[in-house]
């Protein structure tokens, strides 16, 4: 039977190398938060807190789940890889399963658990036109410069999400809060983009800090990890898999390229972590936004 609409609603907090989630589960009836009561939600301060929120559905294709990611001002975030590692976790805990399937907006996401317990996710293929990234103008997406750029070129990666990679010599000396920010917003990209600034540790092992598009610097971010991955890639850097050490721990990316026009796949690989459960008080949404908007 569905829920009242001020029923309290259950949540899950998880999290991948310190990127973390809220998790609700609205396959029961509960309704679905507007995006001020999500953005109220992933404020540290006001609500529980998080990097994104995912929202979990009834799929109507056949999938295990339809999973919406939204970012914590309450935009769309397209993709999220360890988010949708976390979820998958979860599923595989529910059904028993040891693989299984996830719709999103980007498209079915293959999920699995593998021997040591590990969780990996098929991003799908990398999208590499320029118009798929998408960006502002015709580029070349291995080398895309900006003027105001004092690090050299982009490599930019369409992941389900828009992203810039930038080659830097030490990754730990870049202000990420700075320079993440102004491009994220920058004119080249007319949906925002998540900024990765990656170094080179040794032989497919790099170093990367993130500004994620909608939710700003973060421990990890998995779609960046991949977009990096494939990026170095790209650039002779690696030839896979690739180590990412992030702020929050390590990622495998395994680029799977395949012959000239079929498509290739992009698989992440790492920990994840159940933090918490609870509910949501049937009174907060309504009082955390009005604290917030000052009333």
């Amino acid at each position: 039977m569905p829920q009242r609409p001020d029923s309290k609603l259950p949540f899950i907090k998880m999290h991948g190398l310190g990127n973390d989630f809220i998790i609700l589960d609205l396959r029961s009836g509960h309704l679905r938060p507007d995006s001020e009561a999500l953005r109220v939600l992933a404020d540290r301060r006001r609500g529980i807190g998080c990097d994104q929120i995912m929202l979990l559905s009834a799929s109507s294709s056949g999938a295990d789940i339809w999973l919406d990611m939204v970012n914590a001002d309450g935009s769309v975030a397209g993709a999220c890889g360890n988010g949708t590692r976390c979820v998958a976790w979860l599923l595989m805990q529910e059904t028993a399963k040891d693989r299984v399937e996830i719709d999103t907006i980007s498209g079915r996401l293959s999920a699995w658990i593998n021997e040591t317990g590990l969780i990996s996710v098929n991003m799908g293929p990398a999208r590499l036109d320029w118009q798929d990234i998408p960006l502002a103008n015709a580029q070349d997406t291995l080398d895309v410069s900006f003027d105001e750029m004092p690090f050299g070129t982009a490599v930019c990666v369409n992941m389900g999400n828009p992203h810039a990679v930038f080659f830097v010599d030490d990754a730990d000396q870049i202000d990420v809060a700075r320079w993440g920010a102004f491009f994220e917003s920058h004119d080249m990209f007319p949906q925002k983009a998540n900024i990765e600034f990656v170094s080179q540790i040794a032989d497919n092992h790099l170093r990367m800090r993130v500004y994620e598009r909608g939710a700003g610097i973060t421990l990890a971010c998995g779609s960046g990890a991949c977009a990096a991955g494939v990026a170095a890639i790209r650039r002779n850097l690696a030839t896979g898999p690739v180590i990412i050490t992030l702020d929050g721990g390590e990622l495998v990316i395994d680029w799977q390229q395949t012959e000239a026009g079929q498509p290739d796949s992009v698989i992440m690989t790492g920990e994840v972590s159940l933090v918490a459960e609870g509910q949501i008080d049937s009174g907060f949404m309504t009082a955390a936004r009005a604290v917030r908007e000052g009333r």
